[in-house]
């Protein structure tokens, strides 16, 4: 069980130690975030700041959590799948970023392509339990259901809207991050409670990558995480909820994941419908801020969501 907070603590330092070198790297090409027109008028000043941060979350996890691993001496094939996932998100974000950086605008890869390569990635661990492990999804331990095959397009679509969930969760400095480190702690700490050691690494070190990232992207943020962090964090929790079997629970801890996705969809149904939006701006984190809220203010009161739903 020790390694399982080696790997945390290891990727942490790596995060740290990787951040002021890649930062000058990001200035030194002018890999710069451009901030959408329709955001808020205080994030104009953001533009510029160095983008895909994400690549110091994910690279570090990832050599952290094999690091220990192989000290361990077990490597099971989920937490290579989880690895794998990890790596093949950050490389579509990474895409869509420079695509951004290219275009010298904040539109990269179009809404329905990435989708399509998101629906792709998230095949191999939708198919993996098909093949490997039960189609059947606990209710919180009050009843099973067994989906069969049908367990694809399900698992497919909770990786996929947990991408994108915190995608749209990182709009303010330290947001995204902070509230991942907490998703991530709770996960691990799960895992362990359950014996689940492979997984507990996995997620153990994105938690530490998450927390040392958090030092460069707390307000003012110096670099952003980015596509490359955003679209990966949220592609591998929900890869670690799916093989995890810990499907609905990853609701309750990434509930601020959920609400923020939830108030897009009401804003969208809203105005389409009624003409009329429900929300100052959404995701909802922009409407606390249009309505007076801090920016710094707003980040703590969501982290402080997200560690009463993770525990």
């Amino acid at each position: 069980m020790t390694l399982v907070w080696v790997s945390g603590i290891l990727a942490l330092v790596l995060t740290m130690l990787a951040g002021v070198p890649y930062l000058d790297f990001l200035k030194k090409h002018l890999y710069s975030q451009y901030i959408r027109e329709e955001g808020p008028a205080s994030h104009s000043a953001k533009s510029g700041t160095p983008t895909t941060g994400g690549m110091i979350i994910v690279i570090p996890a990832v050599l952290a959590a094999l690091t220990v691993s192989i000290l361990r001496l077990s490597i099971e094939r989920h937490f290579l799948i989880i690895i794998i996932s990890f790596i093949l998100f950050m490389t579509l974000g990474f895409s869509d970023d420079y695509a951004k950086i290219s275009k010298k605008h904040n539109t990269g890869i179009s809404g329905w392509r990435k989708l399509a390569f998101q629906s792709l990635i998230a095949l191999l661990p939708a198919i993996y339990v098909v093949l490997y492990s039960s189609t059947s999804i606990s209710i919180f331990g009050l009843a099973d259901v067994d989906l069969g095959w049908l367990y694809v397009p399900f698992a497919v679509f909770l990786i996929v809207g947990a991408s994108n969930a915190v995608n749209l969760t990182d709009g303010l400095d330290g947001l995204a991050a902070g509230t991942c480190f907490i998703a991530f702690a709770a996960i691990t700490i799960m895992f362990v409670w359950r014996g689940m050691y492979g997984d507990a690494i996995a997620s153990s070190a994105i938690a530490g990558s998450c927390l040392g990232f958090l030092w460069y992207n707390r307000n003012p943020a110096q670099m952003f995480m980015g596509d490359t962090g955003s679209i990966a964090l949220g592609g591998v929790l929900g890869t670690i909820a799916v093989l995890g079997r810990i499907e609905l629970w990853l609701v309750i801890i990434g509930a601020v994941f959920v609400i923020e996705t939830l108030s897009v969809i009401i804003q969208v149904i809203s105005f389409k419908t009624t003409g009329k939006r429900v929300f100052k701006m959404s995701p909802i984190h922009h409407h606390f801020e249009l309505s007076g809220w801090s920016e710094r203010k707003v980040v703590y009161v969501f982290w402080a969501v997200g560690a009463l739903c993770a525990a």
